[in-house]
């Protein structure tokens, strides 16, 4: 059925029928995560303005919040010049995207000189993940 979506055609898939998908929170902007899409989850994810993925380690539809309960509701999908890269702005409930109970999955930046380089961990953990994941 998502074959015969006109606008499913201007999406450049990769090999394995995948995009790349930022979710950006639409009011700050703040990146919150990198995820993938198939045409049935960016199609279920226009229908419903709920996010929902491709989950490459459990090979199956991933609806963002399904057992976290933080859901990314879609205000605004689009798709960059090339038709390869997807951007949803979101509305991240429970303001937490990273299962790390983080707001962002790039809670990590990069410190110091070339060669003193460390990750400094610059958000902190807003819920105890053994908490959101039982």
């Amino acid at each position: 059925m998502t074959e015969q979506l006109p606008w499913l055609q201007d999406v450049t898939f990769d090999d394995k029928g995948l995009i790349p998908a930022i979710a950006q929170d639409a009011d700050t902007g703040t990146i919150l995560m990198v995820a993938w899409m198939n045409a049935e989850s960016l199609t279920e994810t226009f229908a419903t303005g709920r996010a929902v993925y491709w989950s490459r380690s459990r090979q199956r539809l991933w609806r963002k919040g399904e057992e976290s309960g933080h859901v990314q509701q879609v205000h605004e999908l689009r798709l960059d010049c090339d038709g390869d890269v997807l951007l949803l702005k979101v509305k991240q409930e429970g303001g937490i995207a990273c299962h790390t109970g983080r707001e962002s999955c790039f809670f990590r930046r990069l410190d110091g000189d070339a060669g003193n380089a460390v990750w400094t961990i610059t958000d902190p953990v807003l819920k105890n993940p053994d908490l959101i994941y039982k």
